[in-house]
């Protein structure tokens, strides 16, 4: 099984993540951004984009990476990854479903000034302009198609710890 954690920068992904690994049995966390990674360190590169997963390798490679790594160990991918293009979910979740895995798919959400806070206010990768220009294309994202296709739990107002919690639990049941 797959438990997706979607969301914009801020939300609480990455720190929810590994927190929701600890909470479920035989589970580990891949996070498909190091997919991204390994393509944006291909040379000579590939052709300009202002996000990896614009580039049409990237979705394929995700699935069957997941898929791999799931054939090998079994249990659960923990993975954290901001996708706010409905068409690139759609790829994903229909790849994953090709090889029958199953996903349950989270939204964390929080309100922009909350979002705009974290960011400005992050002291480990500190103030990011790339992160906040993603604030707008969320909100879109949600207003039209990601909160349908995701069990939404808001992190506004509470704790990474506790966000996890809700989430191993909706798993478990």
């Amino acid at each position: 099984m797959i438990v997706w954690l979607n969301g914009t920068h801020g939300a609480g992904k990455t720190t929810t993540s590994a927190l929701v690994q600890k909470l479920l049995p035989d589970s580990r966390v891949f996070d498909a951004e190091k997919v991204g990674e390994t393509l944006m360190d291909i040379t000579p590169g590939l052709p300009g984009t202002d996000n990896f997963q614009h580039w049409p390798p990237w979705r394929p490679l995700v699935v069957e990476t997941a898929r791999r790594v799931l054939d090998y160990t079994g249990g659960t991918l923990v993975m954290p990854m901001t996708v706010l293009v409905e068409e690139y979910w759609r790829e994903i979740s229909a790849g994953l479903a090709q090889y029958s895995i199953p996903v349950r798919h989270f939204v964390l959400h929080a309100d922009q000034e909350t979002l705009r806070g974290r960011i400005e206010g992050d002291t480990v990768m500190g103030p990011s302009a790339f992160r906040l220009k993603y604030l707008e294309p969320y909100a879109e994202a949600a207003r039209t198609w990601l909160h349908d296709e995701a069990e939404v739990v808001d992190t506004t107002h509470i704790t990474p710890a506790l966000a996890a919690e809700r989430i191993a639990r909706a798993v478990k049941n």
